[in-house]
């Protein structure tokens, strides 16, 4: 069997601005093709795994900050719970909870910033702060006007597959073939927001990992991202402490982060190019340091 490799380079448009995600996640390391590392802050009380951490915009700001210190070049902000059985949030509410950090975190730092929402005020509000990215769990699709302000924008999207809601998405979801059934809605999901406005070269896609999924359904989505990447676009993954966690290992939400760097490792194998986290160093160095291992191997097989 032969080694594993990181899969070739591919490019997303962010407000006029061509994004190399193979670039190396470090940029004095000589090891090409690592992922882009997406660190999560959620200002929100109820968040599953750091809900209330980081509610304030000082607090939020300064975590954010630490992410891209350690290695994050792309913050997500975030100001409403998806867990699931999460209660939905006002418009103003959310705006009050992200606008604050997106605004102060772009005059802080020119880290790539991602708007985590599913409503268009709260993104045009996030874009016009500051934000590049619309990351939208419902692929666009819960408001109608998102597409809109994410094309008259110019703004990078990352276009997600949920089946229901966060407030019955995970009631008993059942597929025939899980892989398909969600490529496919990716599938049709490029070509209609490509027909209102939105080129395929501006948008991510992300299977959705827990949104709507068994523990099993998300191993089989974590095992084919080669399936995912046959749309042409690059893949996104956001599997961070997650409850399939739980179900495979026994883990508290507390003490899945090894579980997460894991995972982590083995869908950067594969080709995602987006990993979504909480703990970004750890990702950041486990996934560094199996390239450069895999890299020597490939050399010594070479000989």
């Amino acid at each position: 069997m032969g080694t594993p490799e990181f899969q070739p380079s591919e490019e997303w448009v962010v407000l006029g601005r061509t994004i190399e995600l193979s670039q190396p996640a470090n940029p004095h390391s000589a090891i090409p093709s690592a992922p882009w590392i997406m660190g999560i802050v959620n200002a929100t009380p109820d968040s599953f795994s750091d809900g209330g951490d980081f509610l304030e915009p000082g607090a939020a700001v300064d975590r954010a900050l630490l992410l891209v210190g350690e290695g994050a070049q792309i913050i997500d902000v975030g100001g409403e719970s998806t867990r699931p059985g999460a209660h939905p949030v006002g418009i103003d509410e959310e705006l009050r909870r992200v606008v604050p950090v997106v605004r102060n975190l772009a005059q802080q730092s020119d880290v790539c910033i991602s708007i985590d929402t599913t409503k268009s005020q709260v993104a045009r509000a996030a874009l016009d702060a500051g934000a590049h990215i619309v990351n939208d769990i419902s692929g666009l699709m819960f408001d109608p006007d998102m597409p809109h302000v994410c094309a008259a924008a110019g703004a990078g999207v990352i276009c997600m597959h949920i089946r229901g809601t966060p407030q019955t998405m995970q009631d008993d979801p059942h597929y025939e073939d899980v892989v398909e059934e969600v490529r496919h809605f990716l599938e049709m999901r490029l070509t209609e927001l490509e027909r209102q406005g939105i080129s395929r070269r501006h948008i991510v896609t992300d299977p959705g990992i827990g949104f709507g999924k068994t523990a099993e359904h998300n191993l089989e989505i974590l095992g084919n991202i080669s399936r995912f990447r046959s749309l042409g676009r690059p893949v996104c993954i956001g599997h961070s402490r997650k409850r399939f966690l739980k179900k495979l290992l026994g883990r508290p939400v507390d003490e899945r982060s090894f579980a997460t760097v894991g995972v982590s490792v083995a869908v950067a194998l594969q080709g995602a190019r987006i990993i979504r986290v909480h703990d970004v160093a750890a990702t950041r160095d486990a996934i560094l340091a199996c390239r450069a291992v895999l890299t020597k191997c490939r050399v010594k097989n070479a000989e």
